[in-house]
Order: C-alpha cells, then structure tokens, then sequence
C-alpha cells in the first residue's frame, strides 16, 4: 500500500529530473519577485511544478516563509457543489434529481465546507492555523496573515466577485496575484472586471446555507460570469504592462499587480463586449 501515487504524481515524477526542496521553492518565488509583507492571492497547479517533497504542505510552507510575519497569503476555497444544480456542467445531473439537491445540499460552514476543483494546494492551505475563511457559501476565500480579516470580512452575496468581495479588498490593498503553474483562465480576479464592467447579463444562483442556525436554500441574482476571455485578456496585458515571469520547478509561473490587471481587463471588456 505504502508508495501508491496518482496519475498526476506519477506523471509528475516521470518530468522531473531533481526533486523540489521547500528551500528551493522559496529561493524560486523570491527569484520570482514575491517578497516579505505582500498580500498575494495564488492560484496554483501541484503537478505542474515537478514533483515537490513534501507536496502541497511543501508549497504552502514556502509561500508563508517568504511573505514572514508581515505578508498575507490568500487562496480561493470555492464550494461550487454548494450551487444551483440547473448550472451544473461538469458533469450536469438529471433534471429530476435538481430538487432534491436544493432540499438536501449542506449547509455551507466556513470550517467545514471542503472546496472542490480548487486543487491540492487550496484544499490544505484553508485547514491551515490561523486561516480565516470568507463567508460565500460558493465562491469563499481563505486568507492567513495581519491583512486576512480585511480581505475576507464582509463577502457580499452578490455580485459574488465584485468590490465588497475579497478581489475587491485585494486590489485596495494594493496586492499581487501569483498564478504558479496555471494560466490566466483561471484568474479569478478577472471576474472583478466583469463586475466593473457590466457587460455580463445577470442569472439565478442558488446555495445551501445557515440562517439562524437552520439550513435554508437562498437564491440570489448576480452575473454570468465567463472565464472564456480571460487568457486573451492577461496576453493583452502583458504587451504594455509589467509582469514578473519566472520558472517555479517545471512551471512557467506569474506574478502580477492586482489592480492594473482588473482596470485594465474592465477596459478590455467594454472594449470587446456589447453591453447586455
């Protein structure tokens, strides 16, 4: 039983030549231009960066050294199983299981509530100590250090990822976003822009959540959001704009300043899109 691997690891050991150490993964991100005192959301694949000892407790650990006491890290800790079951696609369930699953999802619990499709890295990072954890029951936000309550306090309903989201509190903030190993597709800070937009059309959601200690299924109207553009629009970007680019292990990796992306993907996309 002992060394049993999945096929992403596998496929991880295969690439890779030298193991990454915690010591090296720190001299990377620094090489990077992630530096003590930040306050930086990451987005991040495991595979993509080799194999890694330690694996995702190795990353994270590597992240907290180099931001120190005085740095803020904060991961999206998305539930999206905690949704309107009509919007499911991957993979979509029978129309007749739908109400069921409004009847019966849990309740969402910051504490709790494991994320889903947000990778390895993610999943760990929200159990961490002294994490603290935003209040969406889909689309939350976890965050460790002296500038975590100020993004994660106050996530409104709707718009989902609007100003009194923690992207919005990011950007005030004057923070980074690291996208290690992964692309712009995944983002989510681009969704602000769709926010500031508003060229996006709005649709139903739906979430399992706690009122005064019962479970209830709220619906709430907010944007239809579409990640579609988003690879387009951080390959506009890094034509006239600065970007920190850097291998990380395998991993093509970028470090980029929150609010000149978001103004100018809000531009972009009024640019680009008509207006609903």
């Amino acid at each position: 039983m002992w060394g049993i691997q999945t096929m992403s690891e596998h496929r991880a050991v295969e690439r890779t030549t030298d193991p990454l150490t915690q010591t090296a993964l720190v001299k990377a991100l620094q090489h990077l231009g992630l530096k003590a005192g930040d306050t930086v959301l990451v987005h991040a694949s495991l595979s993509s960066l080799g194999w890694v000892i330690g694996q995702e407790m190795a990353v994270i650990n590597a992240l907290l050294d180099v931001l120190g006491a005085h740095g803020t890290l904060m991961m999206p800790a998305h539930t999206a199983g905690n949704s309107e079951p009509s919007n499911w696609e991957n993979p979509p369930i029978p129309k007749t299981w739908w109400p069921l699953v409004r009847e019966h999802a849990p309740a969402f619990d910051p504490l709790t509530s494991p994320t889903r499709g947000m990778g390895r890295i993610a999943e760990l990072f929200r159990t961490y100590p002294n994490v603290h954890r935003s209040s969406h029951p889909e689309v939350s936000f976890a965050a460790h250090g002296p500038n975590a309550q100020a993004l994660i306090l106050d996530h409104a309903h709707s718009p989902m990822f609007g100003e009194s989201s923690p992207l919005g509190a990011l950007t005030r903030l004057q923070g980074k976003v690291l996208l290690l190993g992964v692309g712009y597709d995944v983002c989510t800070l681009l969704h602000l822009s769709e926010v500031l937009a508003q060229v996006r059309p709005m649709k139903r959601y739906g979430h399992a959540i706690q009122v005064r200690g019962k479970r209830a299924w709220a619906t709430v109207r907010d944007y239809d959001y579409d990640d579609a553009p988003f690879e387009e629009i951080g390959k506009a970007f890094e034509v006239d704009n600065s970007v920190n680019i850097s291998t990380v292990g395998l991993a093509t990796c970028r470090l980029i300043d929150a609010k000149p992306l978001v103004d100018f993907g809000t531009r972009w996309l009024q640019k680009h899109l008509n207006r609903p």
